[in-house]
């Protein structure tokens, strides 16, 4: 909210912000590190996104929108492309190295909640906010990402805004957090189907923002709740393996570790953020 990205150096027990950079001049509302971990991504309210060298402390791209963006996700092979989904309900694809637009992905959504490629990155998955209209099948849409167009946008029928979609790293399944207060589960084979025999459930919404994310092996889903604790599923079974109590209010994010398997971090609403082991 006060419009910087902090880098925050974990093991550290006293020099704990590796460094700030400031150059939003709006809150920040998702950030990204590129694959080798050079750069960071970064985007917010006011209508752009950035591109930071982190080394040198130093802005290289702006890519101006004429929408606040939500959410940006760089293609899993490719750094040099990336998705930005924002608050008109506009998609782009654009290229590091023009810092152009390639694709343009409409079609009157609401706000984009976030976006996901699937594994071999020819496909990606939106959400977006369906609360203000009756058209709930727009919710979550698969595309084809070259052909801009929708593969499927019959994939969750249900009445209820989805925060947050994750791909599982090895299985042809892909996630999405639900309003409804469970996790839904979808393949990414056509034609998208919604698991319907199977959820994860136990953790709260409360219309608040809550991601989830799997873990580095697959074998566990890790969820925020608005109860401020941390809910680990069993990937197979979707029974709740453990609840940590962590924050004292809304637990809006949780992500493992990228090398380190028993660690995990969390936020919450109000601000903290917390490393477990």
């Amino acid at each position: 909210m006060d419009h910087t990205v902090c880098v925050w150096n974990v093991w550290s027990r006293n020099q704990k912000k590796a460094c700030v950079l400031n150059f939003h001049n709006a809150a920040v509302k998702d950030v990204k590190w590129s694959q080798q971990g050079h750069f960071l991504l970064s985007c917010g309210y006011d209508c752009m996104s950035r591109l930071i060298d982190v080394e040198k402390g130093l802005e290289t791209q702006v890519f101006r929108e004429d929408q606040i963006v939500g959410v940006i996700k760089f293609h899993p092979d490719n750094s040099n492309i990336f998705l930005s989904g924002g608050s008109k309900g506009h998609i782009k694809l654009w290229d590091v190295r023009t810092g152009k637009v390639v694709h343009n992905y409409n079609r009157n959504l609401g706000p984009i909640l976030d976006v996901e490629f699937t594994l071999n990155g020819k496909q990606f998955i939106s959400s977006s906010d369906v609360s203000q209209s009756n058209v709930s099948e727009n919710a979550i849409i698969v595309w084809d990402v070259s052909r801009e167009v929708p593969l499927s946008n019959q994939v969750y029928a249900e009445a209820y805004t989805c925060p947050c979609v994750r791909l599982h790293p090895f299985d042809s399944i892909f996630v999405a957090q639900s309003n409804g207060n469970y996790v839904a589960i979808f393949t990414t084979d056509p034609p998208y189907r919604l698991n319907k025999y199977k959820r994860y459930e136990g953790h709260v919404i409360s219309g608040f923002p809550i991601k989830c994310n799997f873990s580095l092996d697959g074998k566990k889903l890790a969820s925020g709740s608005s109860d401020g604790s941390i809910y680990l599923y069993d990937y197979q079974s979707s029974k709740v393996v453990k609840k940590i109590k962590a924050h004292d209010q809304a637990c809006i994010d949780v992500a493992f570790h990228p090398i380190i398997p028993n660690v995990l971090a969390s936020c919450s609403w109000d601000g903290s953020i917390l490393v477990f082991e």
